[in-house]
């Protein structure tokens, strides 16, 4: 068995053309570590419809530029047998390391198989390479991008033509090609022969945004700003400007790039401890709000005065509010959500006549709804123009909510005001989150085998009215890992994350409210019931 580990890695090592990764893998043989050789040799990197992320390090289970070129390769393949022999391939990069190297070594294979290639000028938003795909009439898309893993982590995002990430078959047809990939030696990759791009493909995404906003609005709201030590600065500032809202007061300590994140133990508005200075900056300047990207800045959070202190709002109140926006201003068109999403989306289309659809998780799949005129999921990610970014968006997202936020001021009201009313006019929909991190992913496969094998008939002592176990697909649903429970004014979905070794359950309460005045009681009930439905769930999974 030892043997056969080490002889993977020395003909891994033979043909890896990064000095760094060569040195790592060296330094393991060397020293005979079995454990680590077994860590990165176990198997590959699964090519999936998040494309593929893990952390960096030399071997097929690590990101690499090894695993790129022959990721690269198989997408190039794919292509060519879809009939795009001489089509373009745009590229796009954040600013962890290794992602210019794994740009780099993308255009070079594509230019190698026959195709062109264009890579962006520099490290921008991940929206800016989506836009830029339907822009330039690109036969598919890449963004090196981790968003908001961990620095050890790197990965590659594929998209197609349409400017939407793939979905199956497509994965499973570029994964085929990837296999297929026997040697790098096999895969031609020039030293010159692509485009690096100039601003105007940024100076177009740009002009799209100013389309996001009613004309005449007001922007007097102020903000403060993170870019989470992200690439979404620049851009965001710009577009600020070009609206003309008042310029955002900048986290300092987090407004460059920097990959090691060093004020942040996990680069996500959601975790724990990654607003602090966001609240610090809010408190010395008392803005209006408070935007933060993620690192590739397709997310935005947002943060508001609640009382005497600053709070962020969940995924679900931003999204409701957004949508509550876009009516007020006449939009027509599909309002569109994944299922772990709050159902409070439905009942504001319903009201407004507006089509309303339910997808699986993930703007692969939300960018596809019919018709599509706004989409957006819990976890931060909102696409306001889907004609132009079919994908989530933070720049435009933070544009539409700071227009928002101006509208309300200038009525003498705040984003806090309008939930109210949306909680009034159709019930408080109160969303929570039981999120579990694993080292062992065996485990969350456990906690879905139980939960399926003794499955809960109460939760909070509400009981279960209908269970769907989504991997059997529904009518409007292809199979997924998932499932969920229907109780009486209450949903709660299960799901292992498709991004983190997490497992992820997802809670929806909506309490009935006669009137303003009722709602602190409806708050505390809702409160309550989410951590009972916390509490049983996790009993019941065995987490």
């Amino acid at each position: 068995m030892h043997d056969e580990l080490i002889a993977q890695a020395q003909a891994w090592l033979t043909e890896d053309p990064d000095p760094d990764t060569r040195t790592e893998l060296a330094r393991l043989l060397d020293t005979q570590d079995h454990t680590e050789l077994a860590a990165r040799f176990s198997g590959t990197l699964q090519f999936g419809t998040a494309g593929l992320r893990g952390e960096l390090g030399a071997g097929p289970m690590r990101m690499n530029r090894s695993v790129v070129i022959r990721a690269a390769a198989g997408l190039a393949a794919y292509l060519k047998k879809q009939g795009h022999d001489n089509g373009l391939v745009v590229i796009g990069y954040d600013a962890r390391h290794k992602s210019y190297d794994f740009a780099q070594d993308t255009a070079a294979v594509m230019t190698g198989a026959g195709l062109r290639a264009a890579v962006l000028p520099r490290p921008l938003p991940t929206p800016v390479l989506a836009f830029a795909i339907r822009h330039l009439g690109a036969a598919a898309g890449v963004e090196v991008t981790a968003s908001h893993n961990p620095p050890r982590d790197n990965g590659y995002k594929v998209y197609l033509g349409d400017g939407s990430q793939i979905v199956p078959p497509a994965d499973i047809d570029i994964a085929a090609e990837i296999a297929a990939v026997t040697s790098l030696a096999t895969v031609p990759r020039p030293t010159h022969g692509w485009d690096t791009l100039d601003d105007s493909v940024l100076d177009a995404y740009l002009t799209r945004t100013d389309a996001v906003l009613a004309k005449d609005s007001p922007r007097t709201a102020r903000t403060v700003y993170t870019a989470m030590h992200g690439v979404g600065k620049d851009v965001l500032l710009a577009a600020f400007a070009r609206a003309g809202f008042p310029p955002p007061a900048l986290v300092t300590e987090q407004a460059d790039p920097d990959p090691d994140f060093p004020t942040v133990a996990f680069p996500n508005p959601e975790e724990p401890g990654a607003m602090d200075l966001a609240f610090a900056k809010a408190r010395e300047t008392t803005p209006d709000l408070i935007i933060a990207n993620d690192p590739d800045a397709d997310r935005c959070a947002v943060a508001v005065r609640d009382g005497t202190d600053w709070r962020m709002l969940r995924g679900d109140e931003v999204g409701a509010l957004l949508a509550a926006h876009l009516v007020q201003r006449g939009a027509t068109g599909t309002f569109a959500e994944s299922i772990v999403s709050s159902s409070l989306l439905g009942r504001i289309a319903e009201k407004a006549g507006l089509p309303h659809v339910e997808t699986l998780t993930g703007f692969k799949w939300i960018a596809r709804a019919e018709g599509l005129r706004y989409g957006y999921e819990e976890a931060l990610g909102y696409c306001v123009d889907p004609d132009g970014v079919r994908d989530k968006d933070g720049i435009t997202a933070a544009l539409l909510i700071t227009e928002l936020a101006s509208r309300l001021k200038s009525e003498g009201r705040t984003l806090l005001d309008l939930l109210d009313d949306l909680a009034v006019e159709h019930g408080l929909h109160a969303t929570d989150q039981l999120s579990v991190r694993v080292e062992d992913l065996s485990l969350i496969a456990a906690a879905m085998h139980r939960l399926r094998e003794q499955p809960p008939t109460e939760l909070a002592g509400l009981p279960i009215t209908r269970t769907d176990d989504l991997t059997q697909g529904t009518e409007t649903l292809p199979p997924t890992d998932g499932l969920r429970y229907t109780l009486d004014g209450a949903r709660v979905i299960v799901r292992p994350s498709g991004t983190e070794p997490k497992l992820k359950c997802y809670l929806e309460v909506v309490i009935p409210v006669a009137s303003h005045t009722d709602l602190p009681k409806a708050r505390a009930k809702a409160t309550t019931l989410l951590e009972s439905i916390k509490r049983d769930l996790s009993t019941a999974a065995g987490i």
